[in-house]
């Protein structure tokens, strides 16, 4: 499984109707484009941060729904963005089809490491990582996203509310320092987002 990631930073009075946009047009857009598994759309209203998902069965369907899909995605957002960055990785774990209405909470740690330690990375990821965060109340899903050739990545987290998103900070940490206790990680980011979209079907 691939996601293209879009990342988009803007004027946070105009965020609010570049969303209002994408929540009519993204998901049905995205899923006439062949091998098209899901899409998740996250926003920061008060710093103006919107970052967007869309998961794919190989990376020749990312790229084509990409070509296809650009000059809309670019009207959609041309009110708000002032940035905006783009990357196709894989999907190296996941939890399948999590469910989460509009107004839970996501996490995103991005971060970079030698690529030749991410399998490493995805193994204590399913076999600490997620048992760690399905011990936690309010866990939806989560996923980590790398590429393999530069070794830059991310993990998302999804909260049943943002509340629970809140509480699970503390407990997040401890399970991201056990995972990653023998695999050298630079953390690069680290940030909160509230759940417009989330539409998973693999």
């Amino acid at each position: 499984m691939y996601v293209r990631t879009t990342y988009v930073t803007g004027d946070p009075g105009k965020i609010d109707q570049a969303l209002d946009g994408l929540v009519v047009e993204a998901v049905k857009l995205l899923s006439d484009q062949p091998g098209y598994r899901g899409y998740g759309l996250f926003a920061d209203r008060e710093l103006g941060k919107i970052v967007m998902g869309s998961w794919w069965d190989s990376v020749e369907t990312a790229q084509t729904s990409n070509e296809h899909l650009q000059q809309r995605r670019a009207e959609l957002l041309a009110p708000f963005a002032s940035s905006m960055s783009m990357m196709t990785v894989e999907a190296l774990a996941f939890t399948p089809s999590p469910k989460a209405e509009a107004g839970a909470g996501f996490r995103l740690g991005r971060f970079q490491m030698p690529p030749d330690r991410l399998d490493r990375m995805a193994e204590n990821f399913r076999s600490s990582g997620l048992p760690a965060f399905e011990a936690t109340p309010g866990f939806i899903g989560a996923s980590l996203l790398a590429d393999r050739s530069t070794g830059m990545g991310s993990v998302g987290t999804l909260w049943a509310t943002h509340d629970a998103l809140v509480a699970s900070r503390a407990a997040q940490s401890a399970a991201r320092a056990k995972a990653t206790a023998d695999v050298p990680m630079n953390v690069i980011a680290l940030e909160e987002f509230e759940v417009v979209i989330l539409d998973r079907r693999d």
